[in-house]
């Protein structure tokens, strides 16, 4: 019998999970003839979203809980999610019932068909504000227009993976991670299905603007080194244009005898050149920050309980 592992990573859901909980019980009653594994990972909730999963454990084996010390973010709940499920295959899915259970079934049989990652795309974006949409359609036309690999617009983490990609994400071990990109990276057979994405069943959404924007920048600098390359053109682009304008101003003092009118064009001059200077200063520096983010090889995240048990972490 072949299980089927679904993965949901939880932050402040107390209100939800009754909810989903239901709905996934229907999906896996319909489907007897596979074994089922629930992986919720509480990203450090601060509501009572860990007693939630205790009380669903204690009714149903098959609910298994990660509980993290502290909130990683929903990328990291998800790593911890990739090294704790133990399932043939594996689906994910978001708690608000944004993402619809009922889509699972097909999933399984694209899989069974022999695909590797058969990946959930969205016909809307349900009542996202128009500023958001554009925003988001924006962002990944730049990732896909500077990137080497196909990046699938309007789709997210709502996804089953064969063991063999879980597996083959478990071993990036990035500790600024953007999955979405990993998706498409790792490559394996892929089969898109559509969908209707609902709204939210409870709660409201943790990100916001400038959580989506830092979200942006960690895709862009994980996957492409175009903003390098742009401001290095332009840099080049820039010094030639003050060297054309050096020759010109020097033909018009030296040959034309004209006065040169040196102070609002130097003010103009050093505020411009400066600008393009702090720019390229701040791509170079995301670049970097980066770089020391990985070389001290910290944990992508620390697990306080699983399934009631408590961890010990060795003390260095």
């Amino acid at each position: 019998m072949k299980k089927i592992s679904i993965l949901i990573p939880c932050y402040n859901e107390e209100k939800s999970l009754p909810l989903l909980y239901p709905e996934l019980l229907k999906l896996m009653e319909s489907m007897p003839a596979y074994e089922w594994e629930l992986m919720f990972v509480n990203d450090g909730s601060r509501d009572d979203t860990l007693q939630v999963l205790k009380q669903l454990r204690e009714k149903d084996p098959r609910v298994n809980y990660v509980d993290l010390s502290r909130n990683f973010g929903k990328e990291n709940a998800m790593l911890a999610g990739f090294d704790h499920v133990t399932g043939d295959c594996m689906v994910i899915i978001d708690a608000d019932l944004q993402h619809p259970p009922t889509l699972i079934s097909e999933m399984v049989k694209w899989w069974e068909q022999g695909y590797d990652d058969v990946y959930a795309k969205r016909k809307s974006r349900g009542k996202e504000s128009w500023l958001r949409k554009r925003l988001s359609l924006g962002f990944y036309k730049i990732l896909q227009s500077s990137s080497r690999f196909d990046v699938l617009q309007n789709v997210g983490d709502f996804r089953l993976l064969d063991r063999c990609c879980v597996n083959a994400l478990k071993s990036l071990r990035e500790s600024e991670r953007y999955t979405k990109g990993m998706y498409s990276w790792i490559g394996f057979k892929k089969k898109e299905l559509l969908f209707e994405q609902g709204d939210r069943v409870a709660g409201e959404s943790s990100w916001s603007y400038r959580q989506l924007f830092s979200f942006a920048i960690d895709g862009i600098t994980s996957f492409t080194t175009l903003p390098l390359r742009i401001s290095t053109v332009v840099g080049f682009i820039v010094s030639l244009c003050a060297f054309l304008y050096m020759v010109y101003v020097f033909f018009k003092a030296v040959i034309v005898g004209e006065p040169v009118q040196g102070y609002p064009t130097l003010v103009i001059l050093i505020l411009f050149l400066g600008g393009i200077q702090l720019l390229s200063l701040g791509i170079i520096g995301e670049y970097i920050g980066r770089i020391y983010n990985e070389t001290k090889n910290r944990p992508d995240y620390i697990v306080r309980e699983i399934n009631g048990q408590r961890q010990q972490h060795e003390k260095g």
